[in-house]
Formats: structure tokens, sequence, C-alpha cells
């Protein structure tokens, strides 16, 4: 197994990442937030998409309004993590071949985190500035 930069190999990269991102995030407000913020800038254009609502009072005064979902863009995949019919978050793992979905499923938070984590590993390995930022997150 090959060490990384941070001193941890890919699974505690992994599982690290996906604790992180656990603690204190129990809606997609807050998933958004981390994931348009600092890492959207480091990761490659286009990867991580955030949908808003906007109310009235949005639009009069500008803003984005409340983020209601988030999709992650892998490499053979989509996560989405969005509002839930009944409040909390839902959460789905898409299998992707050649632009198609050929699978779909419902997944918990935590199994959707380690997807996640594995997703911004996988393009923190191929990509410096991705690392950089997986670096900040971590406190690494």
């Amino acid at each position: 197994m090959t060490m990384e930069p941070s001193g941890l190999g890919p699974m505690g990269d992994v599982q690290l990442l996906a604790a992180t991102l656990r603690s204190d995030r129990a809606d997609v407000e807050s998933y958004a937030r981390v994931l348009s913020g600092a890492l959207a800038d480091a990761l490659p254009s286009g990867m991580v998409e955030v949908e808003y609502k906007r109310g009235l009072a949005d639009r009069m005064a500008g803003r984005e309004g409340r983020a209601v979902a988030v999709t992650v863009h892998g490499e053979d995949r989509e996560l989405g993590l969005s509002e839930g019919a009944r409040g909390g978050v839902e959460a789905q793992i898409r299998q992707i071949v050649r632009g198609i979905v050929i699978s779909r499923r419902t997944v918990g938070v935590d199994e959707w985190l380690v997807a996640l984590a594995e997703v911004l590993t996988s393009t923190a390995h191929e990509n410096a500035t991705a690392r950089a930022a997986l670096d900040r997150l971590l406190g690494g």
C-alpha cells in the first residue's frame, strides 16, 4: 500500500474524510456549504452542483436561496443529497456508464458519506489542488 503525503493510506483518508463530513452536518444546507465552499474551488469545474430554492424574499434581496440538493459528479457515479419529503436528508448513489444512469439506490447518509469520501479522495490523488483542499479540510 502506498502512503499518501498526509501519512494515511487511501482507506485512512476515506474514513477520516467521512468522519469529518459526518460531524455536525445534519441538513442539505450544511453539506452544500462545505461542498460548494473551499472544496468546490479546488475540485474540477462542474463536479459539485447545488440546487437552490428561492422564495420571493430571496429574489427581492438578490440571494441564492436555500440549498435543497447537492450532486457530486464522480468518474463513474453521481452522489445526490436532497431534502427528504418529510424533512431530513435523502441520499442516493447513481451508477453512471458513458453518461447514462444504469442504476440508482437510496442509501443512508453514512454510506453516502463514505462514497463521497472515496470520490473526493480519488479526485485528490489525480489533482494536487484538490489534495491541498482535502488536507485543509482534514486539518493536515
